[in-house]
C-alpha cells in the first residue's frame, strides 16, 4: 500500500512540481490550495502532510495547531516547506507543533529525504516498545504517552520522542548531535533552535518536574532522577 502525502501550497506550479517528484518516488500524493480544504483532506490519513506558512483561508500555523488538537493525528508528521526565513517564523513553526522546518527554495532530492526521514522516524517511533520508568514519570512507548505521577501528558511526536530517549539514559549526558542524529535521523540538517523549543515546551508541560530536563552547556542535555 502507498503511502499518502498531503501537499499544501497556494502556488499551484510548486505543488505540481512536488507531486510529480513524490510520485516518481512511489508516493500516492493529494493536494490542497488552502488551510480550510487541508483541514479537510487530513481526514484521508496522510503519512506526512506538507504544508506551507502563508495561505489564504487559513495560514499553515493555524492549520498546524487544530490538526495537533486532533488525538488522531499527533503523531502525524508535519513539514512546513516556506520562504518565511527568519527565526522567530522558524521557533513560530516548531512551537505549534511541527515536526520540521524547511526553508524555499529547496532541492527536490533534500526535500524528498527529509520526508522519508520523517516517515520513517514516524514509523520506529510508532512500533510497540517497552515503558520506560524513571522517577515521577513513565513512558508507554505502546500507547504513545507519558504520565507524570500517574497524570496523563499528551506530547507532540518530536517532544516524545526526546524525553523518551533522555529518559531511557538517565544520568547520562546526550550531546546535542547524538540527540538530533537519534530523533530526525543522520540524513536531516536540524539547527541547535530546533531541539531547543522543543525542550523548552516539554519542561513546560513537566511544570515542577522540569528540571528531570538538565541543560549541559556547551555539550547537550541529560534526564537526571535519583529515583
Amino acid at each position: 500500500m502507498k503511502q499518502k502525502i498531503l501537499i499544501v501550497d497556494d502556488e499551484k506550479d510548486i505543488v505540481e512540481f512536488i507531486q510529480y517528484n513524490l510520485e516518481q518516488e512511489g508516493f500516492e500524493v493529494i493536494t490542497a490550495y488552502n488551510g480550510k480544504d487541508a483541514l479537510k483532506l487530513v481526514k484521508e490519513n496522510p503519512s506526512l502532510i506538507l504544508l506551507d506558512v502563508m495561505m489564504p483561508e487559513l495560514d499553515g500555523y493555524e492549520v498546524c495547531r487544530k490538526i495537533r488538537k486532533n488525538e488522531k493525528y499527533k503523531n502525524t508528521p508535519i513539514l512546513f516547506l516556506t520562504a518565511k526565513t527568519s527565526e522567530q517564523d522558524e521557533i513560530e513553526g516548531l512551537t505549534v507543533g511541527a515536526d520540521d522546518y524547511i526553508l524555499k527554495p529547496v532541492s527536490i532530492k533534500k526535500l524528498i529525504a527529509r520526508i522519508k526521514a520523517n516517515i520513517r522516524q514516524s514509523d520506529v517511533t510508532n512500533e510497540p516498545s517497552r515503558t520506560i520508568e524513571v522517577g515521577p514519570i513513565r513512558i508507554d512507548k505502546e500507547e504513545y504517552l507519558l504520565y507524570l505521577e500517574d497524570e496523563k501528558v499528551v506530547l507532540p511526536r518530536k517532544e516524545f520522542e526526546i524525553i523518551s530517549y533522555l529518559a531511557s539514559k538517565n544520568g547520562k549526558v546526550i550531546p546535542r548531535e547524538k540527540l538530533l542524529s537519534s530523533i530526525w535521523g543522520e540524513d536531516v540538517f536540524v539547527g541547535d533552535r530546533t531541539i531547543d523549543v522543543h525542550v523548552r515546551k516539554i519542561r513546560e508541560k513537566l511544570g515542577s518536574y522540569s528540571n528531570l530536563i538538565e541543560t549541559v552547556k556547551g555539550v547537550g542535555y541529560r534526564f537526571k532522577s535519583d529515583k
